[in-house]
This record gives structure tokens, sequence and C-alpha cells, in this order.
């Protein structure tokens, strides 16, 4: 007799997860709420979609920031290179780009999409677009899905993965959870992650659209650096974002207490270096006020800042400064300190951080520990990686291996 498969999500883990168990011969039916697969593919790496990353899969793992070790069999189950062999199956080419993110050669995400379609058409599951899931239960071992029309279906196998919360309008609204929950599943924490950060500063609005090249973003708690990240990033109206700064809020967004943020401008020298520069500097500019004495060493907007943190006196003539003061601008512009207020909203994160409890969930096959026959796929468990694809990774691994184990 064949199996019934219910796959509730067509987002890259659905998508995956319905394929693999169609193309073992089970009747699978895919429910998305959405008119359209993918809505989320749509609109990741800028809306070229940033597939997965080209880093052999040992280096994965260093990018994973919770769970890693649950992540093993998944990833090595299905692999970048697993993935990148199906989508170019189904005729979409890819390229690699910095930091080896995988890309579309055409740079549409629409054309990643389409190669998903082929796939699931040519492995047989049934799609069922603009079908939203009103709530799930189990009778005599049977899985009852009921849409919000009233429609019931019946499934002996059911693989959840709704996504996260981040992005609702993409679909992920956190339906997922509810449905674990209803099931006997424990949620953790639910926390934006790669998200931008909020400052408590009076003088952003001055900054507001100022973007930096090759700083490095320090964050500390209890005088301990957690972590350090260079690169770029841009000043906003509610505080900062960027690539170093979404990075950034994956390492910090679970510890207790508010962290300490200071911004090295000039990473790349020490304070021997920068002080011999300041030293050449003052000396071309030594009858100038400091004010206009520091534009060919920092952005014109952020001076006066610096020179506020510092404590100089603006109008103070170079030859006047002291080298105790030359000292404390050194320490400005090398720890600028950044107010932290919070992160922004959970919707305008890229990816939810916490989930479904791993330990609730068999590693090696995505199914329930829980309830026999009810699997779990991408963003709803409680994993979360940086940005460069290994999110969209994670997703495809978890969809494959729960598809194939149902």
């Amino acid at each position: 007799m064949t199996t019934r498969v219910g796959v509730i999500g067509g987002g890259p883990a659905g998508i995956m997860a319905a394929g693999a168990a169609a193309g073992r011969g089970h009747d699978v039916t895919l429910i998305e709420k959405n008119k359209q697969l993918g809505k989320k593919l749509f609109i990741t790496g800028k809306g070229r979609c940033n597939i997965t990353n080209a880093s052999p899969i040992s280096e994965f793992f260093d990018n994973i920031i919770s769970n890693r070790e649950f992540l093993y069999s998944s990833l090595y189950t299905f692999d970048n290179e697993a993935i990148i062999r199906l989508l170019e199956s189904y005729g979409l080419n890819t390229k690699v780009e910095r930091g080896n993110r995988v890309f579309p050669e055409s740079d549409k995400s629409s054309d990643v999409i389409k190669a998903f379609q082929k796939y699931l058409d040519h492995m047989g599951a049934e799609v069922l677009l603009n079908s939203r899931v009103s709530h799930v239960y189990m009778e005599d071992n049977i899985f009852m899905v009921v849409l919000t029309t009233g429609e019931k279906m019946q499934f002996d196998r059911l693989v959840i993965a709704t996504g996260g919360a981040s992005y609702p309008a993409t679909g992920s609204e956190g339906d997922g959870y509810k449905m674990a929950r209803a099931f006997g599943h424990t949620v953790t924490e639910l926390k934006p992650s790669l998200v931008p950060i909020e400052l408590e500063e009076p003088w952003l609005k001055d900054l507001m659209g100022l973007s930096l090249k090759n700083v490095t973003l320090r964050a500390y708690s209890d005088k301990k650096l957690i972590h350090e990240e260079f690169g770029e990033m841009i000043f906003t109206h509610f505080g900062i974002s960027g690539p170093i700064v979404l990075t950034m809020s994956n390492h910090i967004n679970r510890l207790k207490n508010k962290p300490v943020l200071t911004l090295d401008l000039k990473p790349a020298l020490d304070d021997e270096t920068l002080d011999n520069r300041l030293l050449r500097d003052f000396q071309e500019y030594k009858n100038k006020q400091l004010k206009n004495a520091l534009n060919d060493l920092l952005p014109q907007k952020l001076i006066p800042l610096i020179i506020q943190v510092s404590g100089i006196y603006p109008e103070k003539t170079v030859n006047q400064i002291t080298r105790e003061e030359r000292s404390k601008l050194l320490e400005a512009i090398k720890a600028f300190p950044l107010q932290f207020k919070g992160f922004r909203p959970l919707d305008e994160a890229i990816v939810t951080s916490g989930g479904i409890k791993v330990q609730e969930v068999n590693p090696s096959t995505m199914e329930s520990r829980i309830v026999p026959g009810l699997y779990f796929a991408g963003e709803i468990i409680d994993i979360d990686a940086l940005t460069g694809g290994y999110n969209l990774q994670i997703a495809y691994s978890t969809g494959y291996l729960a598809g194939i184990n149902v």
C-alpha cells in the first residue's frame, strides 16, 4: 500500500522533503499557503538567491551557530554539491562568487524556483498552493490536516517545514510552532538572528546613510571579548546594519546582559602605527584647528563625534594638543563606543534563532522522538547559521533527510 505523505510548507526544506519522498514512490501532497512556492527564496541574496556555499562541507560547521552537531547526518547525506547537481540537472546553471557564495548564473531567483518546480513535477509530488492549514491532529494513528476552508486531509506521515517567524510577509508566521506544540513538542525561545542592531545614541540622525568599509565591530560582555567581525557596515536611522552587524547579531543574541559594542575605524593599524600617522597629519596641519585636521584619516561625518568622545576641545589648534590628548584621540578611533539598545524585531530578521528542541528530533532521520511518523525540516528546528548560503543548505539537507526517511 502506498504511504500518503503530507508536507506543510513550500520553502526549500518542504520542497526537498516532498521531492525526496515522492521519488521513493510515496503519494505526496505539498501544502503551501502562498500563491507560489519558495517565496523566501525569491528575496535571498538581494533577489538573486544565494543558493548555497561552495566551501567544503566540513567548513560549514564553523558557520553554524546553534546545535551544529545535530546537522552532521543531514549535511553529509545531502551536501552542497548534491543541491548544485540537482538544480543543474533541471536546467539551472550556477556560479560561485566572493565568500564562496553560489548564485544562479542568470542572477534570477525565479530561475531557482523554476528548477525546483520541475523537480517536484518530475518526482510526481502534488502541490497545493493558496492552501492555509488551520490545525493538525492525530486520529487512529492518522495525521489529520485541516485547511482554513474546512477541508480535511489524511496522511500516514507528516513533514512540518513551515520555516521560522522571520519575514512573515513570505509566509513564515510561526504557524509550525503551534502545530509542533499541538503534538507535544517543546519550542525554545524565539529570537531574531542575522538582524540589524538598534543603538541608544542621540547622534544617529547625523550619521544616517554613512557606510564604512574595512572596520572591526567588537562586542564585550563582563569586559570579555565575545566576538569581533571585520568588513562593511552602515549607520541607519535606528542604529547599525550591514554584513558585519548581521553576523554579530548571531553571536550576541543569546547573551543575558546587554553587550558593550565598540568600533575600530582603523583595524589595519596598531596603536603605534596609528599614533605615527596622527603625528604626521598633525605636523602637516599644525596651524589648523583639530576639527579641520582629521579629514585625511576619517570620514567627515564622524570627525565631530570622534573628537567629542576624546574630550578634546574641537577648536584647539593641532600644535597645542598634548601627548595625553593624542592618546585619547587614538583610543576614540580604535574603540569608538556604540551604546547597544536592542535588536530590530523578529519580523525583520533573516532567520529565526530558536525553534523545536533538537533533543526531541532524531538527527539521522528528522523524525520526532515524541510522535512516530511526524518529521521536521528547516528553520522550524532550533538551528541557525551565518549568512552566505548556509541556512538554505541546512533547509535542503534536513528536508532531503526527512523525505528519504518517511
